[in-house]
């Protein structure tokens, strides 16, 4: 059997040329998001609402409180804390990133403050 007549370099260029050609991915525009202006600082009504409507909530984090509330993550974190002490909110999960708090059922604050300790 001869060999087969060898192509020119030119002509399997062109042969490769010829198939289908994939189309180069254009790339779209990213989506971008509206920068937040959140406040940095409490003020006096921000901070009553915080005191009087985050006690109802059933989930709080501070993720929650500075999207409703318009204020940074950071001062949510403070502000939630404080509330804590203060006994108007209970912590459910602690870890190094975040903090979930729940209301404190009021049934059951009525019943530790007038629970007498034991005597021993």
């Amino acid at each position: 059997m001869p060999p087969k007549a060898g192509q020119t370099k030119k002509a399997k260029m062109e042969a490769a040329n010829k198939g289908a050609k994939k189309t180069t991915k254009k790339w779209s525009k990213g989506q971008s998001r509206e920068a937040l202006q959140n406040a940095v600082m409490f003020d006096k009504e921000t901070y009553d609402k915080l005191r009087s409507e985050v006690p109802k909530y059933k989930l709080i984090t501070p993720s929650i409180i500075s999207d409703r509330l318009k204020i940074a993550v950071s001062i949510a974190a403070a502000g939630l804390k404080q509330l804590c002490r203060e006994k108007l909110i209970r912590l459910v999960s602690c870890s190094s990133k975040t903090r979930v708090y729940t209301r404190i059922v009021q049934a059951a604050s009525a019943e530790a403050a007038t629970a007498v300790p034991a005597a021993e």
